[in-house]
């Protein structure tokens, strides 16, 4: 079989696949914008979805100090346009203090005992997601991350050591976690990931543990953690621990598939212009082109500029995309020396 003919047949289960539904979280502002993008690559990219897409949205109380629903009477009728079922949650621990405290808390309100999928908005999909052989009993997420988190201190304790103290505190097995293929002391031999996608089978059971746990080490930390800041790290420290719990850990699915053929974590757009492939950057112009999305995406002043008016491709001229910085920071450094960082 030829490997557009495979390719088509795989396209073809995918259609029948609806094994899963998709939370990402949205609210008034930045997150709004990149719901559209998110769900329009979605329906372009990944047609067999059959699932539902939970656009997960705090309601106004009183951890928000400015209201953050979305207001937009256009962003919500191109959510709906484009599937996504917006669903209110209430913000009872984090809110504004801490928006990544979202995705823990808008897990409750997901359907009880359903496989799902949680991604960031900043995320675009690429390829069938039936093409992820996804083992809800086995969580994991995304390993596209780098040392941020902890930040050693001179005399302080190191990775093991702090990395110990919270397994220990939640009566986890630390070595089991370990990855013995990396050497002692370096970042990578112990489990941490990236929290912009991750999965299990019941949004319930996983989102209470991630809560209990996120705010156990935020109010009660070991002593190992007094020199460690937790903002914004706080959920990218308890994920490991959530997914340990339930079984799971690195190298769950496939290496490649999810921040690779199948998902796109950008983060901004001028990382995205800057360092990845020429058909994301493709997929991302051809998602905003239709006058519906344009209408709205160029209201939001990034989109505008590095879309509509070209400046993306100011920022990708200005690196080989085979050969870029090792360090994420100096992409970052490169592109606002050139005055056109955006968010």
């Amino acid at each position: 079989m030829m490997a557009k003919e495979a390719k088509g047949a795989i396209k073809g289960a995918a259609r029948a696949t609806a094994a899963f539904n998709i939370m990402i979280v949205g609210q008034h502002g930045r997150l709004m914008y990149e719901c559209l993008l998110f769900l329009a690559s979605l329906r372009a990219s990944a047609p067999g979805f059959a699932g539902r897409v939970f656009v997960a949205m705090p309601e106004t109380g009183p951890l928000w100090p400015q209201d953050p629903t979305i207001r937009n009477e256009d962003v919500l009728a191109l959510i709906a346009e484009l599937g996504g079922e917006i669903l209110p949650f209430t913000s009872r621990h984090f809110g504004a203090g801490y928006p990544y405290g979202n995705k823990i808390e808008a897990l409750m309100a997901l359907p009880k005992g359903q496989n799902f999928v949680f991604f960031d908005t900043d995320t675009l999909i690429l390829d069938e997601l039936a093409l992820v052989p996804f083992d809800f009993d086995r969580p994991g997420a995304s390993l596209k991350v780098e040392g941020t988190w902890p930040q050693l201190e001179l005399y302080g304790p190191g990775y093991g050591a702090i990395w110990q103290s919270l397994y220990t505190r939640f009566g986890l097995n630390f070595e089991a976690s370990l990855d013995l293929s990396q050497p002692d002391e370096f970042w990578r031999r112990y489990l941490y990931f990236n929290a912009g996608v991750f999965w299990f089978r019941c949004p319930h059971e996983f989102g209470q543990r991630f809560l209990d746990y996120a705010l156990a080490i935020l109010t009660d930390p070991p002593q190992e953690l007094v020199l460690q800041s937790l903002d914004p790290w706080l959920d990218q420290v308890a994920l490991p621990l959530v997914i340990h719990s339930f079984g799971g850990g690195r190298n769950v699915v496939p290496p490649g598939l999810l921040d690779g053929q199948v998902t796109c974590h950008w983060r901004t757009l001028p990382l995205l212009y800057a360092r990845e492939s020429e058909s994301v950057v493709e997929l991302l112009e051809e998602i905003s082109a239709p006058n519906r999305m344009k209408k709205v995406l160029k209201t939001y002043e990034p989109i505008k500029k590095l879309v509509y008016q070209g400046k993306g491709k100011k920022v990708r001229a200005m690196f080989d995309q085979a050969a870029l910085p090792r360090r994420e920071q100096a992409i970052r450094n490169q592109i606002k020396n050139a005055g056109l960082w955006m968010r």
